[in-house]
């Protein structure tokens, strides 16, 4: 026995500690108010008159949004016809294998639905889930569909104020077909967040044994099981088997406790006070009419999606800049062509760095939610929103 297992066996002896009968179960509220139980690993039933030892597996609760990962399909063939969102998660964790190897599970239905029927204000209160759930449990691990999950993810990464791991995954193939990848996926994040090797890293992306930075991810193909990628810089790492290999870090990992955390902090903020924000696309001889709109709309901020490296017609220009002058819109240029940096600002118009369009979308929706001034905006952008890694001089 390890000194380790010794520590614990005198702990647990001193104390009388036995290990509960049952698994614990967490009831949820509201529309959702199903018994999920938990997954409680202890050692083998110890005999009369003896304690029994509790594990000292980490603890992972799995927070379910739906998604294509609980898909109920047609039929077991059924690879594009299936019900998103339709299996409980607490019955899912329950057919994982040998999953009491790796972790004390425990699950809670957040929802079941596609990932994009969920609004901003859900995205909010799924934080917030998150961070209670970290108070009590040493990881997280979100399950969502792929359709959004790059700016689920990300949200997540903006917000969240533990810095446990926490680990979105999902799949491209339902639940009940043959060949899914949704089994493999499920326990592979669950081993992720267990080994607690992405602590500091914020939110990560896990799919097809890989995972990835949620500010740099994308989904990239409409049907492939290796649809995420990180363009330009590659995969943080790779999980095979018991193997879990870091190859690269995120630039958030090497700040200081203290720099840590975004300026964010959710429960600092009433979620009616959240940003509206808009992306406009350019392309050959764009129209005005979608900036004019979404000004129209409310909109408080607009991140152009622009040819090459960032440009927008002219007639998007021109309404860009009588959105600025009248109503004090601000904007943020980023590129349509899937990588590459942009770099073009000015009064008003902040450089979007090499963040995709929905990601500075929803930097820019954090940060006019937490302040409406241009230059504090601008400095999140070049700090939080660009996370450059700061070499130091010799």
């Amino acid at each position: 026995m390890s000194t380790m297992s010794m520590k614990v066996l005198k702990t647990v002896l001193a104390l009388g500690v036995t290990a509960a009968a049952a698994a614990p179960v967490v009831r949820i509220p509201g529309a959702y108010a199903a018994e999920v139980t938990g997954t409680v690993v202890a050692s083998t039933p110890a005999a009369a008159g003896t304690s029994t030892v509790v594990s000292a597996l980490p603890k992972v609760e799995v927070i379910a949004t739906g998604g294509t990962i609980a898909g109920q399909s047609a039929d077991a063939t059924s690879f594009g016809n299936y019900r998103a969102g339709t299996l409980l998660i607490a019955d899912m964790v329950a057919e994982l294998p040998d999953k009491d190897k790796i972790a004390q599970v425990s699950t809670y239905q957040f929802g079941n639905s596609g990932s994009s029927a969920y609004s901003i204000a859900d995205l909010y209160d799924l934080s917030l889930r998150v961070d209670q759930a970290l108070k009590t449990q040493d990881a997280v691990v979100v399950t969502s569909g792929t359709d959004t999950m790059e700016e689920i993810a990300y949200f997540l990464d903006l917000t969240v104020r533990s810095s446990k791991p926490v680990i979105v995954t999902g799949s491209m193939r339902p639940w009940t077909v043959i060949g899914s990848d949704a089994q493999a996926n499920l326990y592979n994040a669950i081993k992720l967040a267990a080994s607690g090797k992405t602590k500091y890293f914020g939110t990560v992306l896990m799919l097809n044994d890989e995972f990835h930075a949620a500010r740099e991810v994308t989904k990239s193909n409409s049907y492939r099981t290796d649809t995420f990628i990180t363009p330009e810089l590659g995969a943080l790492g790779y999980i095979d088997e018991a193997g879990v290999r870091i190859y690269r870090a995120p630039a958030r990992a090497l700040l200081s406790t203290a720099d840590w955390n975004t300026p964010f902090d959710l429960s600092k903020l009433n979620k009616s006070n959240l940003a509206k924000v808009e992306i406009a696309y350019s392309y050959q001889d764009a129209g005005a009419g979608a900036i004019s709109s979404f000004v129209a709309n409310g909109a408080d901020g607009i991140v152009t999606a622009g040819t090459g490296a960032g440009g927008i017609s002219r007639a998007m220009s021109a309404e860009r800049t009588a959105a600025i002058a009248d109503h004090d819109t601000i904007f943020v240029t980023t590129t349509r062509t899937g990588s590459g940096s942009n770099y073009s600002s000015g009064d008003n118009i902040i450089a979007g760095d090499n963040l995709n369009a929905v990601h500075a979308r929803l930097m820019l929706l954090l940060s006019l939610s937490f302040s409406n001034d241009f230059d504090t905006v601008k400095g999140w952008f070049e700090t939080y929103g660009a996370a450059q890694v700061s070499v130091p001089e010799k």
